[in-house]
């Protein structure tokens, strides 16, 4: 007779073997666009109770979010970065805000441990939000750590301020924290640069993840290095984006992201309509499966939709990508006659489409950028041009870039292309661009009339090529191929501060 001490040891036993076995092929994806709360503008810090006051409001609707989003069946959600107190502080106006987050080796549940490291209300808040919801809850607040004169770099005040993901687990467990690494513009006023960047992931039975924040995506370190060495399937985003068109849209890079890297990501933005903030969405490799866009609601919004766990696996991932291979050996397409323009801040430099239907090539540097297209009809009132950039950008920081964009410029007028647009009205029956990159991170972008993602209607070849499926539904604003060649950046501006 087997007793009762052998069959329970022969069920660990199981349990333990390989958790691969109980593992989830889909799972349910929820990222929440907040309209933020923030507090009145102040130079004198307001106290600890009024700094919670203003964070629990913005709890109160993270919360409802949440909860929708479980009664949806979501297994993880995010919110945005600056979701829980808002803009507009210094480094001193700041620090109320700011709790001491541990380590998450330390095996914290705040739910039901919230006196072990100190007060931390919004800790313990976020991690009951998720232990009742039974949902992994994902929230950007701010880290404080204390320092002294042993440590040369320590800021005068005597602590580090970090800006900071967590991460809680269905039982309310800390399993993430991420100090963000590139500091954007004011934040270098606010927050503090981790000595090194980290790479903050976690397992569970829908994947492995890793998170990282906002403006980290332009960069090599953490955001690439997760993907490529830490093999992460999903990437956690939250962000407070603002949008710059035609490149820098929320949904359009971070959907390109996703395709240039191939792994899902789950892009939670704040709302802020005067800052131009919006752009949510839930990002799979081959396609956007849910995202939101509206700068004229003044309400957040929810998007929850289907993933797969592990993108790698999926029968359309591609696995072989050279995004210079057909540039570099097809026969270079006629050369028409090229003028400059700027795009953000950096020299293009452009070829007009001539006509209704042809081939073109355009060159700056080491980059040329090739076009075969075709248009339903050359309108009077539109010009299109493809352009090739190839150099450094210095404007909000500065990083290498390699870009073909085909474009709509605002009006007849040369000297309009590259300047914001979005309407258009002329639609192509089909589309291939390409470009000798020297660099194999590669971000595909496609937007439409009224700065609309166009899924499914385009493909990425192994060879390089970004093409059209079907005439595209809407009329065209741009077609891109965005190269980042990271080895060329400039060093880490606060590499030489340690």
């Amino acid at each position: 007779m087997i007793s009762f001490s052998s069959l329970w040891r022969f069920f660990l036993f199981i349990l333990l073997l390989d958790r691969r076995v109980f593992a989830l092929d889909k799972y349910i994806a929820a990222v929440y666009e907040h309209a933020v709360i923030s507090p009145n503008l102040t130079i004198k810090p307001v106290s600890p109770e009024e700094a919670l006051k203003l964070m629990n409001k913005n709890i109160d609707i993270l919360e409802e979010a949440i909860k929708r989003a479980a009664k949806q069946g979501a297994h993880i959600i995010v919110t945005p970065e600056d979701g829980i107190f808002g803009f507009g502080f210094t480094r001193e106006t700041l620090f109320p805000y700011l709790e001491d987050i541990p380590d998450p080796e330390a095996n914290w549940i705040p739910c039901t441990d919230p006196k072990r490291f100190g007060s931390a209300p919004v800790q313990e808040r976020l991690s009951c939000l998720a232990k009742d919801n039974s949902i992994y809850v994902v929230a950007n607040i701010g880290d404080k750590k204390p320092c002294n004169v042993t440590d040369i770099k320590c800021p005068r005040d005597g602590h580090y301020q970090y800006n900071t993901n967590v991460v809680f687990d269905s039982d309310g467990k800390l399993v993430a924290r991420y100090h963000k690494f590139n500091l954007f513009m004011l934040e270098l006023m606010q927050y503090d640069s981790p000595k090194e960047p980290e790479l903050a992931t976690f397992d569970t039975d829908f994947g492995k993840f890793g998170l990282f924040t906002c403006f980290d995506m332009l960069f090599h370190e953490p955001a690439v290095v997760l993907v490529t060495e830490q093999d992460v399937d999903t990437i956690l985003f939250p962000t407070a984006w603002i949008n710059v068109l035609p490149h820098f849209t929320a949904i359009s890079f971070h959907s390109s992201w996703a395709m240039g890297m191939r792994v899902n990501v789950l892009a939670a933005n704040a709302y802020h309509s005067r800052m131009n903030m919006t752009g949510s969405g839930i990002y799979a490799p081959d396609r956007p499966r849910a995202y939101h866009s509206d700068g004229e609601s003044k309400n957040g919004y929810l998007l929850v939709a289907e993933l797969d766990s592990h993108p790698s696996h999926s029968p359309t991932y591609l696995t072989a990508l050279n995004w210079s291979l057909y540039a570099t050996t097809n026969e270079p397409f006629p050369k028409e006659s090229n003028f400059t323009g700027f795009v953000f801040f950096d020299e293009y430099t452009f070829s007009e489409l001539p006509k209704e239907a042809g081939n073109l090539t355009v060159c700056q540097k080491g980059l040329c950028c090739q076009l075969s297209y075709r248009m339903t009809e050359k309108r009077e009132d539109e010009l299109y041009v493809l352009g090739a950039f190839d150099g450094l950008h210095k404007v909000e920081g500065e990083y290498y870039l390699q870009v073909c964009t085909l474009l709509k410029c605002a009006s007849t007028d040369r000297q309009t292309c590259g300047q914001p647009v979005t309407a258009a009205h002329t639609h192509f029956k089909a589309y291939s661009l390409s470009g000798t990159f020297n660099t194999n991170y590669v971000f595909p972008e496609v937007l439409l009339s009224g700065v609309q993602l166009a899924p499914g209607q385009f493909q990425i070849l192994s060879d390089g090529r970004l093409i059209s499926q079907n005439d595209t539904s809407q009329p065209l604003l741009s077609v891109t191929l965005f190269g980042r060649w990271y080895e060329k950046d400039p060093p880490h501006p606060y590499s030489e501060m340690f």
